[in-house]
Parts: C-alpha cells; structure tokens; sequence
C-alpha cells in the first residue's frame, strides 16, 4: 500500500474500524473449503453495474452494482474491501481477546496484558469516575511552564504525546541502513496538512473555525480560563507554524529530506533554541549526530517557538495533550474530541462501539502478542507457500520486463537486477516475536497503561542507537489490512490479515489472485524502482545508482503520469495532486503490469477457460476493481486528495486500467469510450 518509513506509521496504520452494514452479494468471510470464497472462481459477478461501459469508468463498471446496494455504515468515514476485511480481523481479535481474558493468564503473560488492558480500555464507567484525576498532575505540570526551555522539556518527555512544531524520533539511518539514528522533522498541526490553514476556497475556513471552537470547549472541558481567547492564540500560533512546513509533495523527496548533521550544526540552525533541553528530555544527550528531514525549515521553526510567548505555549500544548488522551478520559471529554475530529473533519455520524475502539487501541500497543494468536487461527502454512510462490513469479516477471525495458541503460539494468534479487518478502508474520515482558499491564488502569506503554515503547527506541539495525522486525501487525515497502532493507511485507479473500484466495481462479494480490505485491516490489524507492540501492542505502539519462527518460515518462492523473477530479473544483500521489500511482500501474506478465507466466503457454462467459484477461483486471471497491464520505475524500499519497479508489482502478493494451482488449474498448487514452499516450512504467 505504500513505501514504509518509520514515521509514517501512526495510530491509524493500526486502526481496526467497525461498523458492519449488510453485505449485497457475495460472502467475504465464509470460505468453503475447495471452493472459491466469492462466487465460483473468486469474483462477485452480481456487483457489476452493466449499465455502465466499462470504457467509460470500469471501476463504476464492476463495482456499481454493490455500491448503489450499500449505504456507508454510521461509524465509518468510508465502506468497502478493506474496511470489511479489517472488521473480519477486528471481530476474529475480539474472540482472541475474549478467550485470553476467560482463560486468565500468569503475571506478566502476553495473556494476561492482553485481557487487563482490553478490559481497562473498555470500561467505560470507570474511566468516567476517575474524571480528569489521571491528568491533573500534567495539568499542573503545563500551568508552572514558565520558560521556553520548561516548554521544551515537557513536551520531549517520552509519553506527553504532544505534537510539536519540531519532533524528534528513533529512525533508521538511509545512508547506512545498518544503524540507527535520531531523526527531526517538522509538526505542530492539529489540522491534517499546511493547507487547511491556507486555502480561503470550499469547506476550509468553515473547518478552521470549527477546529478553533473545538479547541475552547476541550479547554473549557479541563477548567481552562479564557478558553476562547486560548483558543484564538492556539489557532494563530498553529497557522503561523503551517506557513513554515513544507508542501507535502515536497516531503516525499527522500534526498531532500535525509540531512546528516552533527549537533553543533543543529545549534547553529538556531542558537537561542534549546536543543540540548530538548535531546537531554529525550535520554539523547549523548547522541551527537542527528537526520533532519525539512533542512530550511528547522532554524525558522525554532526562532518561532522562541517568538511565541510562553503564555500561548502553555494554551497549546494543554489542549494538544487533553485531545491526544481523549479516548482514555471521561465521556465528556471523548465525545468533544469526536465531535470535531470525527463527524466534522471526516463526515463520520457517529462513534464506533467502545469495544471496537479498544481493538483499535490494544492493536497499537500489544499487536505483536495479539497476531501471533491470530495466524495460529486463521493463516494456514499453505496459504503463506502459495503467496510466496506467487512473489517468485513476480520478481521473475519484473526481472523480465527490466531486462527488456526501453529507457533504462545497460549498466543499470545490472544494478536493477541486483536490487530485484536481494528483494526479500516477508509474508504473514514475523518469524521471531516481540518480547513485551518489561511492558507492565495493570488492571483497570486504561490510562497508566497506556502512559507505560509510551515510556516503555521509547525505551526500546533508545535502546537501538548502538545497535545493529534489526532487519527481522515488523512495522505492521499479522493481522493488519495493508502491506508496505521499506526502502531501507528492501522488503516487501504482506501480514496475514491481507492475504484474505478477495484479495487472495487460494481456492480462486489464478487470473483473479493475479490481478487482485499479484498487482498489490506488483505495487510494493514496484516501490523499489519509483521515483522515491530507486534513490537506495540494493543495500537499501541512500544513493543515486542511475545514470542521468536514465533519470532523464525515467522522469519524462513520470512526468506523462502525473499529468494525467491531475486531470482527475474526484469533488467539483478539487483536482488531484499528480505529484503528491505519483509514487502510489507508478506503484499501481508497474505493478498491475508486472502482475499481468507474472500471470502469463503462471499459465506456461495454455489458454486460459472462460468462467461464466468471462476471459482470463477479464478476470485479471475485474478482481484488481473488485479489490478496491469502496464508497466514501465527501469530506473523507477531501482529507485524502488533500493529504494522502495514495489517489482515492476509482483512480487507482481507471488509472491503470486505461494505460494497458490488455485493458483495451479485454473490455473492447473504444476511442468513443471516455477512458480511452491513445496508444502513444498510455504510458508503460515496466
């Protein structure tokens, strides 16, 4: 789904959401052994809208069907494929939950810390009748703030979870992936991006005055004084920080935003910032060499938070450290910081079942010791064989179209080659588990559970400096719905909790698991050799490996891609971000690509059957539709063209779709068609 880096991985990239509406044709959760899960051979024929030509909007086209049939569930922002396999994974959790906290478990077990900090997170009442006692002390702590350095400080130390407009991370070191390093980066917002804070056009100043008012009533909510005028000064403080980050588009250039530096560099960025304050609160008073991302902007960021009185400081990091501890705190306060961020940001009516939020929770602190239970249950050896299988024929598929690729030169057609080889899949879950037994769990204590997990889990962090990079770990838990390439040690990585129907389903026909798993490992392997993931080598290291001609030819054609998908316009008046999504989108259609090459391989010369009036070819490219079928909220799909890199699920499909011959074939598609592209205008990545 994306090219990893570690700060990249959020709360979110764990979130397990709910809200089950009723499924119209085709079961998703019940395979029958022997049998494909969905319909005969893998694909619900009875989503097809054939009111629609496929040429015209192929996603429409397959998916039609099912999404006139189904209304979005009241708890979600948004409804398809992967939100039902992540609620299949969230209810498969809860009867783990439920048996471990049944069964009991010694002290200290992974059973036991499971149960207590489930059942802690769970209860409700409890939370309500301890009140605002768990963050009084921190209340108190934030009122005698007194100078920037007292400011500093506190928002350093491991566990606040206050967001800060510079932040500094244990990340591994892309010019030598064989250690870690502390890494800096620019934050500091409460809305998604710099230009919610900026754009004067739609919905946007509605939502910053939205933001400011959700701000007053959370700081009124802890007996705050003055809260609008806090609220006001918050607000003007976080606009001032947004005109100093950079565009988001920006930030995916990974030479621009690996810089070495040692720390007299970084006190020279600013000198009246406190920043040995700031690595000392972090246990990083030792560490001399740091990996700032946004160069130009860490020395006008540091000047601003010694420009900005003490007094709004003190406003800031109250309301962010109230609102990031919301879930754990009284009703009250947890509905306000629904409200807004929510049903007023994200369009969602209503929030989730508590249960389901402490899934969400219990999956971001012990997911490690929840997957090893969950692929015990329910992802057999056979199916982790088949996937791999499946990879080889990829990496096979790749190596090919590589070596035949117009654009790239010989010479590093060789270290492509190499790079492709040294790829190494990591499928279903990890083969050595996390060891969670300095992690202390205690009943009833949802709060105290989580501020332990945040000291324990930056322990671990400080922990790594010195070390070899652990080139074993998992950035996502077995039983996630998502997969991910990490540059740095050139993995591709599928958990368990992916490697479902549909888009994998060892009993359906191969062109469906071709165009549905096989274009979804196409797309990670491909992160390898986009315009982000070619900037390491095969060693994972940060460093240019293409010659200039290569990137020259490579860029023109990228370029082609970009253009195009910017003439995309998924809301009236908001077009997308071609250069925001570019990594995503060449992921999306080398890979679908690579997957139909991999699938003619799978073949070995024979004709495919028809299915039920069906082609292979058909099949390939109505399981990849079928994969990401999805309705979504407007202002969800707003948050995603404003910020995300991946382009929502529509283009994702028609996108590709229309720069494949096959595509064209298959569908009989026409320049009348409005999908058509002329053939010198579709563009081949590989």
């Amino acid at each position: 789904m994306t090219t990893f880096t570690r700060r990249a991985v959020t709360a979110s990239t764990f979130a397990l959401v709910a809200g089950c509406a009723a499924q119209q044709g085709g079961g998703l959760f019940a395979p029958v052994r022997g049998r494909a899960a969905i319909g005969s051979f893998g694909i619900d024929l009875t989503s097809i809208d054939h009111s629609i030509d496929p040429g015209d909007d192929f996603f429409q086209y397959v998916n039609g069907a099912w999404m006139n049939a189904n209304t979005i569930p009241e708890d979600r922002s948004s409804w398809g494929t992967n939100e039902m396999l992540i609620v299949k994974a969230e209810h498969d959790v809860r009867a783990i939950v439920q048996e471990a906290a049944a069964a009991g478990g010694a002290p200290g077990s992974n059973s036991q810390k499971i149960a207590d900090y489930y059942n802690a997170y769970l209860d409700q009442d409890a939370i309500d009748a301890r009140g605002l006692a768990p963050i009084e002390p921190a209340l108190a702590e934030i009122a005698a703030l007194r100078t920037h350095e007292d400011v500093v400080r506190f928002v350093a130390r491991p566990g606040t979870g206050v967001t800060f407009p510079i932040i500094t991370y244990i990340g591994l070191d892309e010019g030598n992936p064989d250690r870690y390093l502390p890494q800096m980066t620019h934050a500091g917002l409460g809305l998604p991006e710099r230009e919610y804070y900026r754009r004067t056009d739609r919905q946007f100043p509605e939502i910053r005055q939205q933001y400011e008012a959700a701000c007053a009533n959370m700081l009124t909510l802890v007996g705050q004084p003055n809260a609008e005028a806090q609220a006001r000064a918050v607000m003007a403080l976080e606009t001032q920080i947004a005109e100093l980050h950079w565009p988001v588009a920006d930030r995916r250039e990974r030479e621009r935003t690996y810089n070495l530096k040692r720390r007299a560099e970084v006190r020279a960025l600013a000198p009246r910032f406190p920043w040995d304050a700031s690595f000392d609160a972090r246990g990083l008073a030792a560490e001399d060499e740091v990996v700032i991302a946004e160069l130009s902007a860490m020395g006008p960021l540091a000047n601003l938070v010694m420009a900005t009185p003490v007094s709004t400081w003190r406003s800031y990091v109250t309301w962010h450290y109230v609102r990031t501890k919301a879930q754990i705190l009284p009703r009250t306060i947890d509905d306000a910081n629904f409200a807004f961020f929510g049903r007023q940001l994200n369009g969602q009516p209503q929030q989730r079942e508590r249960w389901q939020r402490a899934i969400q929770a219990l999956n971001g602190v012990l997911g490690e010791a929840v997957g090893e239970l969950y692929v015990a249950r329910h992802f057999p050896p056979e199916s982790k064989a088949q996937v791999l299988e499946l990879v080889e024929n990829m990496r096979r598929a790749y190596g090919e179209r590589i070596d035949a690729s117009p654009w790239m030169s010989a010479e590093t057609k060789v270290i492509a080659r190499e790079k492709l080889a040294t790829f190494r899949p990591k499928i279903g879950y990890p083969d050595r588990w996390k060891d969670y037994s300095g992690f202390e769990v205690r009943a009833g204590d949802a709060f105290g559970n989580q501020m332990r997990f945040a000291q324990w889990d930056w322990a671990n962090d400080l922990a790594r400096l010195g070390r070899p990079s652990d080139r074993e770990e998992w950035f996502m838990t077995p039983h996630s719905v998502n997969a991910y390439y990490n540059p740095p040690f050139n993995e591709i990585v599928f958990p368990a909790g992916y490697l479902q129907p549909p888009l994998f389903d060892p009993n359906a026909d191969p062109a469906v698991n071709y165009g549905a798993i096989g274009g979804v490992i196409g797309h990670e392997m491909g992160h390898g050799f986009d315009d982000q993931g070619a900037k390491s080598d095969a060693r994972g290291v940060l460093r240019d490996w293409w010659n200039a001609e290569d990137v020259a030819r490579f860029r023109a054609t990228t370029d082609r891609l970009a253009d195009q998908y910017s003439q995309f316009e998924p809301l009236p008046g908001l077009n997308l971000n071609g250069r925001l999504s570019l990594g995503e989108n060449i992921g999306d259609c080398g890979g679908l690509q690579v997957a139909l090459h991999a699938y003619r391989i799978s073949l070995a010369g024979a004709e495919p059957p028809v299915l039920e009036g069906t082609t292979g070819l058909q099949r390939f490219f109505m399981a990849r539709a079928q994969h990401r079928k999805q309705i979504v909220r407007e202002q969800q799909l707003r948050n995603q063209v404003m910020t995300g890199p991946h382009s929502p699920a529509r283009f994702r499909i028609n996108g590709p779709a229309r720069n494949m011959d096959a595509w064209y074939e298959a569908f009989n598609v026409t320049p009348d068609d409005a999908l058509y592209l002329p053939p010198a205008e579709r563009v081949t990545i590989w």
